[in-house]
């Protein structure tokens, strides 16, 4: 595409962007983007959306990549605030999403042979990105910036970052960009391969597939093949929206405290196809599967070598024409594979909570998905409620969990503020701990600022949950991870959100549906039972449990 002369760098930039689809930039402004930031708020087809830290940037914009799958835009400023991206750039490697990192570098014309280079931004994130450059010259800029966004959505999906001097956006730019070249015709090899699966689905008696956040937008192609081929399907660790958990071939969620029922598909199997998915230490429990008498399938793009003993196969492909090929090649199975379904989901599980002093947080998840619309976009972080979360929550439409794979907090509302820019008709819900919330919380000024109606509930028990659970079982004892409490219905209202306070059950349908016909963003601090520390477990009961306590 040509573009018309007199146009700047900045300009161009944006309009590269627009054509790939992309919708907005997450920043916290500064002088480093001065022509990038006013290019990208005259264009009418991108938003900038600037927030109040630098780390919540970086979520909002990998939560908009993961629920898209187009890539959104990160500003990083120059100097050390330049760190606060790096655990959302990372969310965006370990979680394979498509994320476009421009990070400002120091003007081309103030460098002089004796100048110190000072740290080395872009070698910050080389580690976890896919794709990394620094722009020499200005005229180069928009052809790089074309190549990250070609280089985030082949392949494995990851982040891109591109180093850009602040002086080149304001440089002309009239000259032709290159077109990126075609993707290699694979037709044949996807034939062969959908042949050789076929083959061996058609010798195992109990195949399995385990679904990953990759096998997210082949949805609609995995239900049909799960139907046609007859496996039972398991979601990888949060990624329940991969496969419906109320489909009949539906097996269980692979996330910590599993029911040893619900993994008796998987000690079955002779045939595990991972489909999209990172087979990391939560989603194979603690690494039991595959095990060595179970062949592995790999299926997805950019592969890691995995190491393990038993017969191994990579295909690496996209997933949606895999599978289309896979059902006109393979034999149907009308046999029933496994014991998919055969058992009681745990979210159909009432939870116990006749002890409970306050709310239980099981009670919370239930009644909040009980009024909720059913496509409802819910978000949540690594804090011990999220447990709850993966337990009780049904995710049964596509793209609704958005969550990281990793061990993060403070991702739950960022994320949620994306969700509803990316979403503005769908319900979004931050399920949250009082304290994750307080890292990133915010970012509850930017929802409203942007009239983004998002509801966050904040479960609000007094302890960093993780690890008092940890401090329990090792020490018997407490160290540092009491909370104070705090009125987050008034700290909701100081932004000019709604605020509620719930302290019993019967306060939790109503004040959701409230918060659900509201059109600004909502906090429900929610004051649980600090007793109450994982679904299947009691923090007294670690006590007891572990030292004799009375």
């Amino acid at each position: 595409m040509t573009y018309q002369r007199a146009w700047t760098v900045a300009r161009t930039a944006v309009r590269i962007l627009v054509d790939a689809g992309v919708r907005r930039a997450y920043t916290v402004p500064g002088d480093s983007f001065l022509e990038l930031l006013d290019a990208i708020q005259f264009d009418p087809s991108m938003t900038l959306v600037t927030v109040r830290q630098e780390s919540a940037a970086a979520f909002m914009a990998e939560a908009e990549g993961k629920l898209r799958d187009v890539p959104a835009i990160l500003l990083g400023p120059t100097g050390p605030a330049v760190m606060n991206l790096a655990i959302g750039v990372q969310t965006a490697h370990q979680d394979e999403t498509p994320l476009i990192v421009l990070l400002a570098d120091r003007p081309s014309k103030s460098l002089k042979p004796d100048e110190e280079e000072g740290p080395d931004q872009l070698g910050l994130f080389r580690p976890f990105a896919k794709w990394t450059a620094r722009a020499e010259t200005a005229a180069e800029v928009p052809g790089l910036l074309a190549e990250a966004l070609h280089e985030v959505q082949r392949g494995r999906r990851g982040p891109a970052v591109l180093s850009v001097p602040t002086d080149f956006w304001v440089a002309p730019f009239d000259a032709v960009l290159p077109k990126p070249d075609p993707p290699p015709d694979r037709s044949g090899q996807l034939i062969r391969s959908a042949d050789e699966v076929a083959a061996l689905l058609a010798d195992s008696r109990y195949p399995v597939v385990i679904a990953g956040s990759r096998a997210r937008p082949a949805r609609d192609e995995l239900i049909t093949a799960a139907d046609q081929l007859g496996f039972a399907v398991y979601n990888a660790f949060r990624r329940q929206d991969a496969f419906p958990e109320n489909h009949a071939r539906y097996a269980g969620h692979l996330g910590p405290g599993i029911p040893a029922r619900q993994l008796d598909a998987l000690d079955r199997a002779d045939l595990v196809l991972a489909i999209g998915t990172r087979l990391d230490e939560t989603t194979t429990q603690n690494f039991r599967y595959p095990s060595a008498s179970q062949t592995l399938v790999m299926i997805g793009t950019g592969l890691t070598p995995h190491r393990r003993r038993g017969l191994t196969f990579r295909i690496d492909c996209e997933i949606g024409p895999f599978l289309r090929e896979l059902c006109a090649v393979a034999q149907p199975r009308t046999r029933r594979s496994s014991a998919a379904n055969a058992s009681t989901h745990t979210y159909m599980t009432p939870p116990d909570t006749s002890e409970s002093v306050l709310v239980h947080p099981a009670e919370v998840v239930r009644a909040v998905r009980k009024v909720a619309p059913e496509d409802t976009v819910v978000t949540s972080d690594s804090s011990s409620f999220a447990a709850f979360v993966h337990r009780y929550w049904c995710f049964t439409e596509p793209r609704t969990q958005l969550g990281p794979a990793d061990r993060i907090i403070g991702y739950a509302v960022p994320a949620a503020v994306a969700a509803k820019l990316a979403e503005p008709k769908r319900a979004v819900v931050a399920m949250v701990g009082d304290g994750s919330v307080m890292m990133t919380g915010q970012e509850l000024e930017t929802a409203v600022r942007y009239r983004a109606p998002i509801i966050v509930v904040v479960i609000q028990n007094g302890l960093y949950g993780d690890v008092a659970i940890h401090q329990a079982r090792t020490h018997g004892r407490l160290s540092g991870v009491a909370l104070n409490p705090v009125d987050f219905a008034s700290w909701a209202r100081s932004f000019g959100a709604v605020g509620y306070t719930v302290e019993s059950p019967e306060q939790l349908e109503p004040t959701v549906g409230r918060a659900l016909r509201h059109q600004r963003p909502s906090v429900i601090d929610v004051r649980t039972d600090p007793d109450v520390i994982n679904p299947d477990v009691r923090l007294s009961a670690l006590f007891r449990a572990e030292h004799g306590a009375d």
